[in-house]
């Protein structure tokens, strides 16, 4: 029985060692919550797809809001692809998009896809292996207007996504207009966001980062989204990056990323 008939479900997944949930959200009707290992991953609305739960990934949903015109669809690489909730969005808000997804664990692709249906026309092929060396594999279905990561967990983060080989070789996967949005996961004193921030700004024309004004001080654990581009940062993507929250939020560029080192 699938999500939608209102079961949830669990299945122990062997490659990670842990059990993974899809239980409905006792507050939201239609939408349903992935966790593994107890801990929360995912918030699925059926019933809405445009509706993003988690401020982080909200503020990736307005990346991909401001890549191309209203509407438009879009090619978009999905890295550490979850219960596919931003792939969701985007078919609901851009149909007729392109969409490829890595995810690491076959078993919980299918657990996730078996139980939580794409919305109808939805066009995803998803790549089972690590999230770099499946970019080769990926480069077909682009140039990508949207690379997405969305692995990174403070001191957990993987070494070989975390260096600057990593963020070449997903540069090269961007069309000239396109953005890499990396989500860190991070805590005090947020050694993983600088370092990915620095090497980002060394690499990338443009470099954003949004998140929340408490994370500026380094002393809470939290999310930062960091957008880069290959030319310098499109001025034009600021104000709504800025409008469309979550609030309160900031969209911190150029030498204003330095209030992140204090």
């Amino acid at each position: 029985m699938t999500a939608s008939g209102g079961a949830a479900s669990s299945r122990y997944l062997r490659g990670i060692g842990a059990h993974a949930a899809i239980e409905p959200d006792a507050f939201v009707p239609g939408a349903w919550i992935l966790s593994i290992g107890g801990a929360e991953q995912s918030h699925v609305d059926l019933a809405q797809p445009e509706h993003v739960f988690y401020a982080y990934l909200r503020r990736i949903a307005n990346v991909a809001d401001v890549v191309a015109p209203a509407g438009a669809p879009v090619r978009a690489l999905h890295l550490g692809a979850g219960a596919l909730t931003l792939a969701r969005y985007v078919q609901a808000t851009r149909p007729g998009s392109v969409q490829t997804a890595v995810e690491l664990e076959r078993e919980l692709s299918d657990f996730v896809l078996g139980h939580l249906p794409l919305p109808a026309g939805t066009d995803l092929v998803t790549l089972i292996g690590d999230a770099r060396w499946e970019l080769p594999a990926a480069a077909g279905r682009g140039p990508y207007d949207l690379v997405v990561l969305d692995v990174f967990s403070g001191p957990d983060a993987p070494e070989h996504l975390a260096d600057p080989g990593f963020y070449a070789d997903a540069a090269a996967l961007l069309a000239p207009h396109g953005a890499l949005v990396v989500n860190i996961g991070d805590d005090p004193p947020l050694r993983l966001v600088k370092s990915q921030l620095g090497i980002m700004r060394s690499m990338f024309g443009g470099v954003a980062a949004l998140t929340e004004p408490e994370m500026l001080s380094g002393r809470f654990p939290g999310n930062v989204v960091a957008v880069a581009t290959a030319g310098p940062w499109p001025g034009h993507w600021t104000e709504p990056l800025v409008a469309a929250g979550p609030h309160p939020g900031v969209v911190l560029r150029g030498v204003e990323l330095d209030a992140i080192w204090g």
